[in-house]
């Protein structure tokens, strides 16, 4: 990885965390796409401290359009060709909250923000040789059995398995269907299941059940360190060079559900996001 340039949303914290330290530890040069000026900075101290190279800080906030968009546009101003885009960052919501552009969130953050900002940096995964794509996405898409394209925002009802399922399962459409579109240009595109990780997921709730099921469940979590190694490896791994449109678990290719094998339901996901996002994927 050594001379790499890697974008990472939602480094600071988790698996997130945990893949930035060893990347830069293998001698990537990090690009750190987060809310938080002072945890990029906290993350930047430790990467230098370790030996590896000073990383940039991006501020992006995952929940508004605009600033994912001014975010890329730094990105590309600076012209520098893109190794591996990790799409890592994601929320998951106890009760229905929007974004300030009006979208069911955990949506909005998990799968909008992504496309576009895997959009808008294209062209700089152009400019490096066997770019990757690396989307977090998770066994969560087994939850759902389809994207509930009628109901996508949540209005009728909200239910936070199901709504974070649906995320997720939009994470895997979008790795296939991105796969396809880009499968002459060189770049790949996969995604992951980390596995039930102890991390700051979810610790933004509110309430009882907010409090309660991060202590709850932390006895069957794996540590960030066993969640980020799917992450570390498609990002830096030669053995999957030339692999892409793959789900992956504990490193290994892994068939989804059905249901995210499905071409049109991906098509359809697709034909929606850029309808609500009124963004064309360059592609």
């Amino acid at each position: 990885m050594k001379g790499k340039h890697v974008a990472i949303t939602g480094p600071t914290a988790g698996i997130g965390r945990t893949t930035s330290l060893e990347l830069a530890r293998q001698g990537a040069q990090l690009t750190l796409l987060c809310r938080s000026a002072e945890k990029a900075e906290l993350l930047a101290q430790e990467i230098i401290a370790l030996g590896g190279p000073s990383p940039d800080i991006v501020i992006m906030d995952m929940a508004s359009l605009d600033s994912v968009q001014a975010a890329a546009e730094a990105l590309v101003a600076q012209g520098k060709a893109l190794d591996v885009l990790l799409n890592n960052a994601g929320v998951i919501n106890t009760s229905r909250k929007e974004t300030v552009d009006g979208f069911e969130e955990t949506l909005a953050v998990n799968h909008f923000a992504p496309f576009l900002l895997t959009g808008l940096l294209l062209p700089l995964l152009q400019q490096a040789e066997g770019a990757r794509i690396v989307n977090v996405a998770s066994d969560a898409h087994s939850f759902v059995k389809n994207m509930g394209l009628d109901d996508m925002q949540a209005l009728q009802s909200y239910k936070t398995f199901r709504e974070y399922g649906r995320s997720k399962l939009a994470n895997i459409l979008f790795t296939r269907r991105l796969s396809q579109q880009l499968s002459d240009q060189g770049i790949t595109v996969n995604c992951l299941h980390p596995g039930a990780v102890s991390t700051s997921l979810g610790t933004q709730n509110n309430g009882l059940l907010g409090k309660l099921l991060p202590l709850l469940l932390k006895p069957f979590f794996r540590t960030p360190q066993q969640g980020a190694e799917t992450s570390i490896y498609l990002c830096s791994s030669d053995a999957v060079a030339g692999v892409t449109g793959e789900y992956f678990v504990d490193c290994k290719v892994r068939k989804t559900k059905a249901w995210a094998r499905d071409d049109a339901e991906a098509e359809r996901l697709w034909q929606y996001t850029e309808g609500c996002l009124e963004y064309s994927f360059p592609v």
